[in-house]
């Protein structure tokens, strides 16, 4: 790459931000129409706040929160069914009809402790079984209409009361998902390690020719300031944390770390207010596995890195939801490759410290043919967005027209499947 010569080069703004996107992962993507509110002093931390971990790839929730005492489980899953609690590698009792994949383990405290809830059956009305479509019809929060241009965390975000700061929302990955998408400003982070690792913009030279150029009071100049000071102030607090966790050795794994980094992050930062984790790799339609194998060696780190998360929230827990979804489930019975195909209900997570745990919430259809979705799925008996409006009535005590501000167009259940769950 070239120097970059301020007094010869002109930059228009979307020049500067597909610079400032590309050129590092962990420079913050900040929208330039937003007129941008001055950093607040962090205070002792109380923000109400909300953690989302995406499943990208259609998780299988009937092999993660196991209907144990359903005998078409068992049935139908010949070769990659959990084994009945009690039996070897077999599944986790949660109550007398559910139980816990073995390799979720690191999560049964939560349980016992009554911060772990589940909600089976649950998720998208619309009928695709297209990864694509039904992720951004649960990011965007509108179901069956492509029409929304924001995702619903981004609106969720314009509702919520200022200061509206360069770090209101974190997402780690390497480029805004379509979740967090709008004009309400975002920062991006590298996950992992890469968080704090030096970028182009770090580079005395560029630093220097970006300050120069953009060190006005006009909107992008702002912008930039904002994005530049946003970085150095979690790169450091990562920095620190690196540091205290086994000398600045790598962590065993990306999200156990991505999760450590999170809650030091979420401790330290009042002004943090939402945050977003998407996670691959769930799409088993070849050689899933049972108690081991494929899934459950996907897990297994997601269990540790959600136990890391929780632990290391510390006090902060109290005010803090993890919610865990994913686009839609899989099929009740497995295929001939010994894996599943895309189905449709699923099972969503909710964790924290005012979440009335112990319980799968929901309303339960059954595995038998007449019960399943299509005759084949397990069937939608819970909107995802009841479960995302009660987080948020409890977590922010959002009114109903805020909830149709990021709902638009949804009215949410008034059964009474829910009740309880905070």
């Amino acid at each position: 790459m070239q120097d970059f010569d301020p007094s010869k080069n002109l930059m228009t703004r979307r020049d500067f931000l597909k610079f400032a996107g590309g050129a590092t992962l962990s420079l913050f993507s900040l929208n330039p129409l937003l007129k941008m509110s001055s950093l607040a002093v962090p205070v002792p931390n109380q923000t109400p706040r909300m953690v989302v971990i995406f499943l990208r790839g259609a998780v299988d929730g009937l092999n993660i929160v196991v209907p144990s005492a359903e005998n078409y489980y068992y049935e139908l899953r010949p070769t990659i069914a959990i084994p009945e609690p009690g039996q070897a590698g077999g599944a986790l009792a949660l109550d007398n009809h559910f139980a816990l994949h073995p390799a979720l383990n690191a999560l049964m405290p939560y349980w016992q402790q009554k911060k772990l809830a589940f909600v089976h059956a649950c998720g998208s009305p619309n009928p695709t079984r297209s990864h694509f479509e039904a992720q951004d019809y649960m990011e965007l929060g509108t179901p069956g209409s492509p029409l929304a241009h924001n995702g619903w965390m981004n609106r969720l975000l314009h509702v919520l009361p200022p200061p509206h700061t360069a770090t209101q929302a974190l997402n780690f990955g390497p480029t805004i998902p379509r979740i967090l998408e709008g004009p309400e400003t975002v920062a991006n982070i590298a996950s992992g390690q890469a968080a704090s690792k030096p970028t182009l913009l770090d580079r005395p030279r560029i630093d220097a020719a970006f300050s120069q150029l953009y060190g006005g009071n006009d909107e992008l100049s702002r912008t930039f300031q904002a994005g530049k000071q946003a970085r150095q102030e979690i790169a450091s607090d990562l920095q620190q944390e690196m540091q205290m966790a086994n000398n600045g050795a790598p962590l065993p794994n990306n999200f156990v770390g991505t999760a450590t980094q999170l809650a030091s992050l979420l401790r330290r930062d009042e002004r943090i207010k939402l945050a977003f984790v998407g996670l691959g790799g769930w799409d088993t339609h070849v050689n899933q596995g049972a108690a081991k194998g494929q899934l459950a060696s996907r897990l297994t780190p997601l269990g540790n890195g959600l136990a890391a998360l929780m632990n290391g929230l510390g006090t902060t827990l109290h005010n803090t939801t993890i919610v865990v979804m994913s686009e839609f489930g899989r099929t009740v019975k497995e295929n001939g490759n010994q894996g599943t195909d895309h189905g449709h209900g699923n099972v969503m997570w909710i964790m924290g410290g005012s979440v009335h745990g112990g319980k799968v919430y929901g309303a339960w259809p059954g595995l038998d043919e007449s019960a399943r979705y299509e005759g084949r799925d397990l069937a939608v008996t819970t909107d995802f967005r009841d479960v995302l409006s009660s987080v948020l009535k409890n977590q922010y005590k959002l009114n109903t027209s805020q909830l149709e501000q990021i709902f638009p167009g949804f009215n949410p259940s008034t059964s009474k499947t829910l009740s309880g769950l905070f």
